[in-house]
């Protein structure tokens, strides 16, 4: 049996269908799709060398191997988070940093210049930013490796945090809108109310990333005469797609303000084929310091 690298995050995906003991919902509660999460947790029973779980039981069970192998699994992650903070907090010294853990798109586009505000208005604040993907953003603030986790929150896809040890606190709206290149858009005549004529080229998430889900379980799920001929995770390697005019992409309103309001990027569908986003913090305010609280209370 060939054997993989081991990835933490294997750790993490058995531990969560430990829990649940359910594919559907603990790849809900990863953020990742159930195909995605069942490879995940084959390539740790790969590695391992024996099967974890028996699949031919409703729920699903651990085997007497998965029983053994579970707590072994809860002590490596548990001690690699503790680790990790301890280097984290001996880094910093005397300066005490307020420590985010935020998707890629709104650290560029919202926090960025929020702290730069903040700073303003607290001269003694310090931030280290951390950004990755959803699940990753998630499990660095319930290890406690970060104090603030900023994502977006929408109702058919939000995060699974756990509200009565974390406080939530919604921030901004922000819209995922269908946009394309206006020169493009104008000499192809893209329309997503149109259902004749040529496809519209597709500007893709992957499904795995939060605004793919986002598009799959609401906007996609309506009759769309597309084509998809690119996919990527990142808003700003889509954006620059864009730009080019290769096609038409579902773009978070903030990510695109200056160019939406210059007139180089323009809709292509009206408001049904938008969706609304929250931009959240979720952070335990019970475990600040006065500067976190004062970031907390302004932010």
């Amino acid at each position: 049996m060939k054997e993989y690298p081991l990835d933490l995050n294997w750790l993490r995906d058995f531990e969560c269908l430990a829990r649940t003991l359910n594919f559907t919902r603990a790849s809900d509660e990863r953020n990742i799709t159930q195909s995605a999460f069942s490879r995940r947790i084959k390539a740790l029973e790969s590695w391992v060398g024996l099967p974890l779980v028996n699949r031919a039981t409703y729920p699903v069970q651990l085997t007497e191997a998965g029983r053994q192998f579970l707590p072994v699994a809860l002590a490596a992650v548990s001690q690699l988070s503790e680790a990790r903070q301890s280097l984290r907090d001996a880094d910093r010294g005397d300066s005490r940093f307020i420590r985010f853990s935020v998707l890629h798109t709104i650290a560029v586009n919202f926090l960025a210049s929020r702290i730069e505000e903040l700073q303003l208005q607290i001269p003694d604040l310090r931030t280290r930013v951390l950004s990755d993907s959803l699940s990753t953003c998630c499990d660095l603030l319930v290890e406690g490796a970060v104090d603030i986790l900023l994502c977006y929150y929408h109702h058919s896809v939000s995060p699974m945090i756990d509200e009565a040890a974390f406080e939530r606190k919604d921030l901004l709206k922000d819209r995922l809108i269908p946009v394309a290149a206006a020169d493009a858009a104008r000499v192809q005549g893209w329309d997503l109310d149109r259902q004749d004529g040529p496809p519209v080229p597709y500007l893709a998430y992957d499904r795995s990333s939060f605004l793919g889900m986002v598009v799959e379980n609401t906007i996609d799920r309506k009759p769309l005469n597309t084509e998809t001929i690119y996919v990527d995770s990142l808003v700003e390697t889509i954006k620059r797609r864009l730009m080019t005019g290769s096609g038409f992409a579902w773009m978070p309103e903030t990510a695109i303000s200056t160019e939406l309001a210059s007139g180089l990027l323009v809709l292509i569908g009206d408001e049904e084929w938008c969706a609304t986003l929250t931009i959240s913090a979720f952070g335990n305010p019970a475990t600040f310091d006065q500067i976190a609280q004062q970031l907390w209370d302004r932010l």
